[in-house]
Order: C-alpha cells, then sequence, then structure tokens
C-alpha cells in the first residue's frame, strides 16, 4: 500500500430543505461456505485456506481442549499459522455473560488485530459464545466454527444466531454475527457418546419435519448407524441437514418476519432447559420434548393427523429422547415450564408463536395456544407413555 492515498469528498448540501431529515441506508449480505469432511487431515486444509496470512484466537473449552482442540492449534501451528489459545469449563453453565466477559479480557491482551481469525472449536455452548464474543469484539471480528458435536455440525454452527443464557432465560444476550467459514469434520463425532449423538439428531428431525419429507426418511433408515457412529452415515447426514438448514435460512436470516419454521419445539424446549438450570436437560433433549408436545397441540386442535404424531414421537423414542416428562434425567414440573413460558412471552412482547406440524415439510405459526394447551398436553403425552397404555387410533 502507498504511504499517501488520497480521499475526495464533496457533499453537497444547497439542494436539501431545511427541514427535511437526512437519511442513511446501509445493507449487508453474508455468505460462507460449509465445508464437510471426514477427517482432520482435510479439515486443517480448508481452515488454512480460511485463515490465510492471519492470526489466529483459537477458543475452545477444557475437555474438547484435550480431545481435538489442543491437537489442532499444534497443526496449525506446524502450519506457520500464529496461534493463540484459551479455554473454558465444559457445560452449558459456561454458556453465561461472565464466561464472555473473560474471553474477551483474554482477547484484550493477545495480539489479535481486527481482520485476525477467531476460531471457535467445539459444541454449541462454545460456538454460541464465541460466536457471541466475536461480534462484540473490536465491534466484530472474523470466526470460523469448526463443530465437534452432532448437535453443532447440522445446527449452532449455522445460521449466526450468537448468544449467551441469562438467569431469566436462554439466548437473552445475543446478536446476529455470521461466521467466515464452518469445517465440519465428522471426524470427531467418534468421541461423542449415544446421548450426545441422540441430541444432534433432534435438531435433524426438527428440520426433516419442517422441510425436507427425504432428511426425515434418511433418519428413519439411518438412526442406529449413526448412534453407533458410522461415519460414511454420519457424513451424509451432516451434508443432507448442512443443505436443508442453509436452505431454511436464506428466506429469513435475521429473523426479520415472526414466523420461524426452525423454532420447531423450541419453545417449550427453551423453558425446559431455564427451569432445569441449563444441564442436565441437553438441548436436543428439551427440544425432542417440545416438538412432542407441539405436535400434540397440532392433533388436539384437528390440525395434524394422528398418524404424524405417532410417526414423529415413535422415532424420537427409536433415537433414545424424551417425549414424555419421565423421560428426562432429572424432574420436570410442569407448572414451572408455564411460567417460565410466561417470562419468554414478557420478552417477546406479550406474545409466543409456536410452530405446528401440519405434515411432513409444512408448518403453521400461531400465536394463539395457551398455556392451559401446553400444560395438558404436557400431561397427555406423559400419560400416554405410561405402561399398558394404548396408543390412540390413526384417524
Amino acid at each position: 500500500m502507498p504511504a499517501l492515498v488520497r480521499c475526495h469528498h464533496d457533499v453537497a448540501l444547497s439542494s436539501a430543505l431545511p427541514e427535511a431529515p437526512c437519511s442513511f441506508t446501509a445493507s449487508r449480505t453474508d455468505s460462507y461456505p460449509v465445508h464437510v469432511c471426514r477427517d482432520e487431515s482435510a479439515a486443517l486444509g480448508h481452515l488454512l485456506t480460511e485463515i490465510g496470512d492471519r492470526r489466529v484466537a483459537l477458543i475452545s473449552d477444557d475437555l474438547v481442549a484435550g480431545l481435538h482442540a489442543r491437537g489442532l492449534a499444534a497443526r496449525l501451528r506446524a502450519a506457520g499459522v500464529d496461534v493463540t489459545m484459551t479455554t473454558f469449563p465444559a457445560g452449558e453453565a459456561s454458556k453465561s455473560l461472565m464466561t464472555a466477559c473473560d474471553v474477551l479480557d483474554w482477547l484484550a491482551g493477545t495480539a489479535l488485530a481486527r481482520r485476525d481469525i477467531v476460531v471457535a472449536v467445539g459444541g454449541g455452548v462454545v460456538i454460541d459464545t464465541v460466536g457471541w464474543v466475536a461480534s462484540a469484539y473490536m465491534r466484530g471480528v472474523p470466526y470460523v466454527n469448526v463443530p465437534t458435536t452432532l448437535l453443532a455440525h447440522v445446527d449452532a454452527a449455522l445460521g449466526g444466531k450468537v448468544a449467551v443464557d441469562h438467569a431469566s432465560a436462554k439466548n437473552l444476550i445475543g446478536a446476529f454475527y455470521q461466521p467466515k467459514a464452518v469445517i465440519s469434520n465428522v471426524g470427531y463425532l467418534s468421541t461423542l457418546n449415544r446421548r450426545q449423538l441422540a441430541s444432534g439428531l433432534a435438531e435433524v428431525v426438527k428440520k426433516a419435519v419442517i422441510g425436507s419429507p427425504e432428511l426425515l426418511a434418511l433418519v428413519e433408515h439411518e438412526a442406529e448407524r449413526v448412534l453407533a457412529r458410522d461415519l460414511d452415515v454420519l457424513e451424509r447426514l451432516v451434508r443432507a441437514a448442512s443443505r436443508v438448514k442453509c436452505a431454511l435460512l436464506a428466506q429469513d436470516p435475521y429473523e426479520e418476519d415472526l414466523r420461524r419454521p426452525l423454532n420447531f419445539g423450541h419453545t417449550v424446549g427453551h423453558a425446559v432447559e431455564t427451569v432445569t438450570g441449563y444441564g442436565p436437560v441437553l438441548h436436543g433433549e428439551a427440544v425432542a420434548f417440545g416438538m412432542a408436545v407441539a405436535v400434540e397441540i397440532a392433533v388436539e386442535r384437528g390440525l395434524a393427523e394422528y398418524v404424524l404424531r405417532d410417526r414423529l414421537v415413535q422415532l424420537l423414542s427409536r433415537i433414545g429422547l424424551p417425549v414424555s416428562l419421565t423421560g428426562f434425567t432429572v424432574p420436570v414440573d410442569p407448572g414451572e415450564v408455564v411460567t417460565a413460558l410466561g417470562q419468554i412471552r414478557k420478552i417477546r412482547d406479550g406474545q409466543i408463536r409456536y410452530v405446528l406440524p401440519l405434515s411432513v415439510g409444512e408448518t403453521a405459526i400461531v400465536n394463539d395456544v395457551t398455556d392451559a394447551e401446553v400444560h395438558a398436553a404436557m400431561l397427555r403425552i406423559t400419560a400416554a407413555r405410561q405402561p399398558g397404555r394404548q396408543a390412540e387410533p390413526v384417524r
């Protein structure tokens, strides 16, 4: 770059009416690649391409650091990248403003400049927290997501919804801030236990029900192989789920329209996570329960057929996800869930929009679901899972 760069501006003022307001227009289009691969060598190649000659601040949690992140940092350094790294405790409790501020303080002590790269290596907690930190630091620095859980591969790493939790509501403090790239190495999924894989599958089922009969058929056919960590199937699943989510996100990337099918299962699911203290119930488990409640309400209202409810509930049960209040590993009080919905309603200006499935690929967004309906649906689906209870006939 030359030492002297000339800039010339001449803003005319004479033609402007003195009482007319001035106006400002800004627009932004974000686009980024989602690289799906199955080993660290391929992932490293994609990551080096995205990094170029910039410094890297690599952030992970203590658990993933030992499994993947420290090794990845060492390989980046061996390739000539200037890498500094930090971690924070694993678990949903770390998805907090306190953790985010600690990471911001750490970044302030590094040599990271505004065009350098933050790399988030981990599951949904790491990706959500680090993404929000990247959106705030120096008014926004580029970041790359390297997901290590199935849920992060198919959901958290995509879409730029970054946030930390607050005691009163999940994801209360956040932003829309898109990553520079997503590097999805499904080889990392070989270290996950069955419960974590099942939690990730809940988000795949959600996308399938609202937007892809093909994806739903894939999950129904291959669920057991996914839970057995079959890398061939995992790669197919992550590619398919990523493609479906990218297509759905493109319609409204910043949620300007209040009709949001991707929130299927999340309204009740977030309330469950809130009342259980962000941790004992995995996100996908809470979403699965939320989907079971939503489809029950849809059937009760006559909007959906019993066959859809039974198909969804049976699939979630096969995967090992909770579809009743007794399916959780900790007690969940339906009254407390309804109370938490009241806080969500307050945040959303007095209304909650529920996504109710009508058929595979078709949903209805309604704002008149009452707390009594939700409470009754929770009790019904719990009673339906009691031993000796017969399924209702298909109509």
